[in-house]
């Protein structure tokens, strides 16, 4: 007969307490047991005395009978120093499985995807501004020459108008048109006025 040394569950719904316990492998967990070693309440503190309580003379006599621990009982017989218990070591445990890993690899390639498309209008409203910008260049500097023209031309049209006026006689009605068509609307009013 193998026997185990292991927890078995009391208390209420919600409210675990558990017995350290030999008894057969083969037996329900809250079935009937060899000998009760000591007791576990998980609901206190980590650091009380009373939530690991155990009969350590017992517990020696049953590992050296052959008794195996489960791997909670023998976390308190490493804890109590009767027992040592190997750390374990699953490099595997946190790596995800296959869908997870077809998931992740699915949302990377999107998000690659759409790095790429953002990168690709950048690039074309760049172009697009160049292009734009080249062409208002252009037409800038020829607005500007259109301007600096007329107002050479009505430059020349007042000095003329005022050598006139400054001769005495009335300018022509022919330069007064241009000078009001070209001159702005605050000139204009004051050629009527006088």
């Amino acid at each position: 007969m193998s026997v185990a040394i292991r927890l078995s569950r009391g208390g209420a719904k919600k409210r675990p307490y558990y017995r350290i316990v030999v008894s057969d492998s083969r037996s329900p967990r809250d079935g009937k047991y060899l000998e009760q070693i000591g007791t576990y309440n998980p609901l206190l503190a980590k650091d009380d005395d009373n939530r690991v309580k155990l009969n350590e003379d017992r517990a020696r006599y049953w590992i050296g009978v052959g008794a195996k621990p489960s791997d909670r009982v023998l976390r308190f017989f490493d804890a109590a120093g009767i027992m040592e218990r190997e750390a374990r070591n699953n490099p595997n445990k946190a790596k995800p499985g296959e869908k997870a890993t077809e998931r992740a690899e699915e949302k990377a390639e999107k998000a690659a995807a759409a790095k790429e498309a953002e990168e690709e209008a950048k690039n074309a409203a760049a172009a697009e501004n160049d292009a734009t910008g080249s062409a208002k260049s252009e037409d800038t500097a020829e607005a500007v020459a259109d301007a600096v023209e007329n107002e050479g031309e009505t430059a020349a049209d007042e000095a003329a108008i005022a050598e006139q006026t400054a001769e005495g006689g009335e300018p022509n009605a022919q330069a007064d048109d241009t000078a009001t068509e070209e001159a702005p609307a605050e000139d204009a009013g004051e050629d009527k006025a006088e």
